[in-house]
């Protein structure tokens, strides 16, 4: 059994930690409401976007007469991945679910004889990129605040539109963690470039309205496809932001818990080793009084 010091030094470390665990799950509860309002507020805009790209992206005779890269479908030889991770851990399984998702979709590549080329936001993402075989780092931005703007991912956006139009990569696909309920994170893949069509899209394509195109078709698609595909990694830096934010208040809560379970075993010990102490003293003491009585 452990000294009565070392008991004592154990429960008064386990009680700073639980400070310090309690104080972030605090932080962390009270930077998610916003972020939460954020993502809620912006998913039915991005959802729009995204059905307007849908749109954009099924009108081929328009897309045919104004030769826009953006749009243009080519084998994949090469495919970049933007993934979203956090700067620090301590969030549960957050940046391990988007990596593992990562790193599945390197080994598909691989299998196909794809090149895989990585934008990582978020510091654990450049680190697993870095000792992971078959993945290209090629740029490297830290997560950003916790009130993000708009201009912040402009360089991101810069790069990927770039990347794509020159035709050095041929795919765009964002990981990213969806924030479904306050238990419930996914990471998921998006697909960004060029736009795809899923079944809800292709009908809203198929079935929309006729489009009316001022200036000209050019003039309009040039300027807002751009704007649209901000928007879808505007709301996946949301979703991340507000999943990231959870899954800590989560993983705080869950150590605080476990720190208090451990101060009371603690305690207990102490107080069990106390008592034999103070008990094998009353022995020793009552033994040497009868032994000076005879």
């Amino acid at each position: 059994m452990p000294s009565l010091i070392t008991l004592k030094r154990r429960i008064s470390s386990i009680r700073s930690t639980r400070q310090i665990t309690k104080a972030m799950e605090l932080v962390s509860a009270s930077k998610l409401r916003r972020a939460q309002e954020q993502a809620q507020a912006s998913r039915a805009y991005r959802q729009a976007a995204y059905d307007l790209l849908a749109r954009l992206n099924s009108m081929r005779e328009v897309l045919e007469t104004t030769d826009q890269a953006l749009f243009r479908k080519r084998p994949v030889r090469t495919r970049l991945y933007l993934v979203i991770t956090s700067n620090s851990g301590m969030a549960g399984a957050y940046n391990a679910n988007v990596l593992r998702l990562l790193a599945q979709q390197a080994a598909q590549d691989r299998q196909a004889g794809v090149k895989s080329l990585v934008i990582t936001i978020g510091n654990r993402g450049v680190q697993f990129v870095r000792r992971t075989s078959g993945l290209d780092l090629l740029a490297h931005y830290p997560a950003f605040s916790d009130h993000p703007a708009q201009a912040d991912i402009q360089p991101i956006l810069s790069s990927i539109v770039s990347l794509y139009s020159e035709a050095v990569v041929d795919e765009v696909t964002v990981l990213y963690t969806v924030h479904r309920s306050g238990i419930v994170q996914e990471a998921v893949r998006l697909p960004l470039l060029p736009a795809r069509l899923d079944s809800a899209a292709a009908a809203v394509a198929q079935h929309g309205p006729a489009m009316n195109f001022e200036p000209d078709v050019a003039t309009v698609i040039q300027h807002v496809t751009v704007r649209l595909i901000e928007v879808q990694v505007w709301q996946a830096l949301l979703e991340s932001l507000a999943s990231e934010h959870t899954m800590r208040m989560l993983a705080m809560k869950s150590a605080t818990d476990n720190a208090g379970e451990l101060i009371g075993d603690y305690t207990m010990e102490y107080n069990t080793a106390r008592q034999a102490a103070i008990t094998q003293e009353l022995a020793e003491i009552t033994g040497g009084a009868e032994a000076l009585k005879d």
